[in-house]
């Protein structure tokens, strides 16, 4: 019976693992959207109209084009929706981009935390009935020797 609870544990503990390591992933690519987001704002802050930029155009391919407007910005709202703002709106929409990034990362991490919680609770349960069935191993070899 244990080397079943043993191996269910086992099981659980591997399952577990890989939910911790697909929300890692998830987290990292948080993390690389909020990077992209603050080099957008730092870029905002820095452009001025008629400034020269590299413009991707997919591929890895770029085109050089210049600025017509600072103040006419398309930001990404999410769920393929996009919106125009003046170059200081577009900075706050960002910011609340950035938050709401965060806001997500904090849920992920706690998620990640119970997870490993739950994993070192189940790893204790692995040892007790290891030992257990070690102890049990033991008595029983025991039992088998001769008295003298």
């Amino acid at each position: 019976m244990s080397q079943q609870q043993l191996q269910q544990l086992s099981q659980e503990l591997q399952e577990i693992e890989e939910q911790i390591e697909a929300l890692q992933t998830n987290v990292e690519a948080i993390q690389q959207e909020k990077t992209e987001v603050d080099e957008a704002i730092e870029a905002l802050d820095t452009l001025e109209t008629g400034s020269t930029v590299q413009m991707p155009l997919g591929g890895g391919a770029y085109l050089r084009t210049t600025i017509e407007n600072i103040d006419e910005v398309i930001v990404d709202l999410g769920a393929d929706y996009a919106a125009e703002f003046e170059e200081d709106d577009a900075v706050d929409a960002l910011e609340n981009k950035k938050e709401h990034l965060d806001d997500q990362i904090d849920e992920l991490n706690e998620e990640i935390a119970e997870l490993e919680t739950e994993s070192s609770e189940l790893e204790q349960q692995a040892q007790q009935l290891q030992q257990q069935a070690m102890q049990q191993q033991m008595q029983g070899m025991g039992q088998g020797q001769p008295d003298e």
